[in-house]
């Protein structure tokens, strides 16, 4: 899915926790719809380790390498940019406008926080103007820029109508608890988080891509499907499952489960229909289905949501200093003044960047998890399973230019999976039942 403007940011993080974006695009076809069955008989030798071509080796290496200056010099310049704003005063003359306009606070908050919101995303524009270019250029999108300039301008509409209410949120905390209102925005950011997480499959998710039900393209898929499902002991109705026609911007592969009660549901991406076999499908089926079995949402959005609490905590124990220090060249007043938002931003940007490796390392730990269901769950309904596991990573690293060997700090500060290499190898090398032990999870 495009993504929200990550610039926004800050006040976004717990919102933009549970929006996974994907920010690159591709074509394919349907993948045909066999039976169960092994790999093809070309494929004779056993994978033990990830292993790519020379010319996909030095693809594969570009790439990652140049994402990752990407990556740093991207949240460097938006950093810069915040302040940017703040040495314009541009919070303090928005604050104005405002003023001069109503003395209703709601009045304010609506003229004030979209032309906020609007000038920080604005001028990070040209950062994700140059990542879209990046994924063109190594054929990881085939989004034509119409249609990216179209999914930005609608990801930039999500973003002022959210951000606008938080910024409601923050600011009627802060005027009622200016000592605690970190901690009420963070429980008051809580059900925001709950709504979008319930509202995002069904709402904003079909704002970028379109969804028909699995069944009515892959029916033999869904059957196989339910077996898996009934292996671990759930029930997913046929008619919650869906595909996503990831190919009209996406070339990567992937699979996915979203919401919960009445939004919960699985989508599967056109290109892994395409490109992975059934079985392989099963697999990335049956490690989606472990992060709701082994409740990894809730664990993982819990441990986030504390962390988030921790950052809340630290911007607020830094603003004191940060308005005696600059506060009247800024043009702010005080804490609850308009124009303290985006210092409140460049705060949580600083920490937020500070924190990735924590963020990562949870979603890791919860991510190899799902790998080892996803192995156990698969076991016996299809033939050679660690094999068709290590085969699909084998084959979606390649199309998804994985970096074959990451540096320990990349993968530290980076990686909110395991690595490529990590993956095949416990997948080729996880077999339990050979040696007379208990699997994990499914027994």
């Amino acid at each position: 899915m495009t993504t929200l403007s990550t610039r926004l940011l800050p006040l976004l993080l717990l919102v933009l926790i549970a929006m996974a974006p994907a920010t690159a695009q591709a074509q394919a076809a349907n993948q045909p719809q066999n039976a169960v069955q092994a790999e093809p008989s070309s494929s004779t030798q056993p994978i033990t380790a990830y292993t790519v071509s020379g010319e996909q080796y030095r693809r594969a290496v570009e790439y990652s390498r140049a994402k990752y200056r990407h990556y740093f010099i991207g949240a460097g310049y938006g950093l810069l940019t915040l302040v940017l704003v703040l040495y314009l005063r541009l919070g303090s003359k928005f604050r104005d406008w405002a003023e001069r306009i109503s003395q209703r606070r709601i009045v304010q908050l609506v003229i004030y926080a979209p032309l906020m919101l609007l000038a920080v995303t604005l001028l990070g524009l040209p950062t994700d103007i140059w990542d879209q270019r990046l994924e063109l250029t190594y054929a990881r999108s085939v989004q034509g820029w119409g249609s990216w300039g179209t999914d930005w301008i609608k990801s930039l509409l999500i973003t002022l109508v959210l951000g606008t209410v938080l910024v409601w949120i923050l600011y009627g905390v802060i005027r009622r608890s200016p000592r605690r209102w970190w901690f009420y925005f963070w429980l008051a950011s809580l059900p925001v988080l709950g709504l979008v997480l319930y509202l995002a499959p069904v709402v904003i998710e079909p704002m970028f891509f379109q969804f028909k039900p699995l069944d009515a393209t892959h029916p033999q898929l869904v059957s196989e499907i339910q077996k898996v499902t009934k292996r671990g002991g759930i029930y997913i109705p046929r008619d919650r499952m869906f595909e996503m026609n990831a190919s009209s911007k996406l070339t990567a592969q992937n699979a996915y489960v979203a919401g919960f009660g009445g939004s919960k549901r699985v989508v599967v991406w056109d290109t892994t229909l395409a490109k992975a076999t059934i079985p392989e499908t099963l697999f990335v089926f049956g490690h989606e289905m472990g992060h709701y079995v082994l409740l990894h949402i809730p664990k993982e959005l819990s441990l986030l949501a504390v962390l988030v609490l921790a950052l809340f905590y630290l911007a607020y124990r830094c603003t004191g200093w940060m308005l005696e220090r600059w506060g009247e060249h800024w043009g702010i007043r005080s804490i609850d003044d308009w124009a303290s938002l985006p210092m409140l931003l460049l705060l949580i940007s600083c920490l937020t960047f500070l924190a990735a490796p924590a963020f990562n390392s949870i979603s890791r730990y919860f991510e190899h998890e799902a790998d080892r269901y996803g192995l156990e769950v698969i076991h016996g309904l299809v033939p050679d399973s660690s094999q068709v596991a290590a085969r699909y990573f084998l084959k979606s690293g390649e199309t998804n230019l994985a970096d074959p060997n990451p540096s320990p700090f990349i993968k530290f500060w980076l990686f909110d999976h395991p690595s490529r290499s990590e993956r095949v190898q416990f997948a080729a090398s996880y077999d339990p039942w050979s040696r007379g032990e208990q699997p994990k999870y499914v027994k």
